[in-house]
């Protein structure tokens, strides 16, 4: 039987930088008692003009809930202050689906029966070519988390490609150290989105059973590894559901927060994943995480970290995406398609299984008319390089 290693301990191969962000944010949270709150205490923080980490701790409280509509309207109007009218948009695109990870939750997990691929540089340019058709100037590019198939050198190449059609790019990929961050900034690179999955760091060793992914602190301080490598922003999110939500959404804001304030010209966002179904695994779904429950989260965020961009995935249903982007959401997703090789498909057949099932799957020109209809304009980039 395979032994596991140490979720707390790096690896030889891990760069350990000295930061204190991961000591105060799992303090927060496992300070954070959500049922201590009252509705003076949501009353007071919604009178604030700037929050404190508690009323956060308050908005994101159950009896908040209560307050649900009220939360929604200061929400909107701090978005309105810092964003106007603008959504921007953007697609994913997966150009490998290999992992060596065994996350229990996840499609993509080596452990998984599914097909796998891992496009080339001329299979990775077609797809960047068909999705440029639609109008969109920003990509966000994802791999499974396997260094052997999809080593750095490959996918700085995928950036280097996608910086011929997209004036932003993003990757969503597994973590790495400071000087390889460094040398995908180089490639084009802008910004950088990990999930954390959860912060409770023993339910999360329960859910990460195998592979470089199973290291909790390697994880959670790759956003601060990035910005120290050059990056413009960085995204966080918690896979809600997966544990106590109040508690992840709590641990994720004060994750932002506290880079913000480490790294002022950072760009911090935010994504709000929830559980969704996967290959061979139909039973996997949100605990206790409903859409009131999403969207005061959303509205949370946006009222405690007011300038953050937030962005709503495609894991969500069509109305709500189309509502939510009313209130707090600033970035939108369109034209999704998470199988490998499935923007630009020969003879109807895709090359790889996807991560897990969507829920909104309009096409670019559906979710531009819908945003537009909302009395709101859709924004392909709102970056001008010189």
């Amino acid at each position: 039987m395979e032994e596991k290693i140490d979720h707390m301990t790096y690896l030889s191969d891990m760069e350990i930088i000295q930061s204190e962000i991961m000591d105060n944010v799992i303090n927060c949270r496992d300070n954070y008692d959500e049922n201590k709150y009252t509705d003076a205490d949501v009353k007071y923080a919604l009178q604030k003009d700037v929050l404190a980490s508690e009323d956060f701790a308050a908005l994101l409280s159950p009896v908040a809930l209560n307050y649900l509509e009220e939360i929604a309207k200061r929400a909107k109007a701090e978005t309105n202050k810092h964003f106007g009218n603008s959504i921007s948009m953007f697609t994913p695109l997966y150009i490998s689906n290999y992992c060596e990870n065994y996350c229990v939750y996840c499609g993509f997990n080596c452990k998984n029966k599914i097909s796998r691929s891992c496009l080339n540089a001329e299979e990775i340019e077609n797809e960047m070519k068909a999705i440029a058709k639609t109008g969109l100037q920003e990509i966000l590019i994802l791999t499974g988390e396997s260094r052997h198939k999809s080593d750095v050198k490959y996918i700085g190449e995928a950036c280097k490609i996608a910086r011929k059609y997209f004036k932003v790019v993003g990757i969503e990929v597994y973590p790495m150290n400071t000087d390889e961050y460094a040398y995908l900034h180089q490639c084009g690179v802008d910004y950088v989105t990990v999930f954390q999955e959860t912060y409770n760091s023993e339910k999360y060793e329960t859910l990460h059973l195998k592979g470089h992914k199973r290291i909790f602190p390697y994880r959670f301080n790759t956003q601060e590894r990035a910005l120290m490598g050059g990056m413009r922003g960085v995204g966080l999110a918690a896979l809600l559901g997966l544990d106590d939500f109040r508690k992840d959404a709590f641990a994720t804001g004060m994750h932002g927060y506290l880079l913000q304030k480490k790294y002022p010209h950072a760009e911090i966002s935010f994504s709000c994943p929830r559980l969704r179904p996967i290959i061979n695994n139909e039973r996997i779904n949100p605990r206790d995480v409903h859409e009131r429950q999403l969207l005061q989260v959303i509205c949370a965020y946006r009222i405690f970290m007011p300038f953050a961009s937030i962005t709503i995935s495609t894991r969500e249903r069509e109305g709500f995406r189309n509502n939510i982007i009313k209130i707090a959401a600033t970035k939108i997703s369109a034209g999704v398609k998470v199988d490998i090789g499935s923007h630009n498909v020969e003879n109807n057949k895709v090359k790889g299984d996807g991560q897990f099932e969507i829920s909104d799957g309009r096409g670019v020109d559906e979710v531009y008319n819908a945003i537009l209809k909302s009395g709101l304009q859709p924004v392909m980039s709102d970056y001008i390089y010189v």
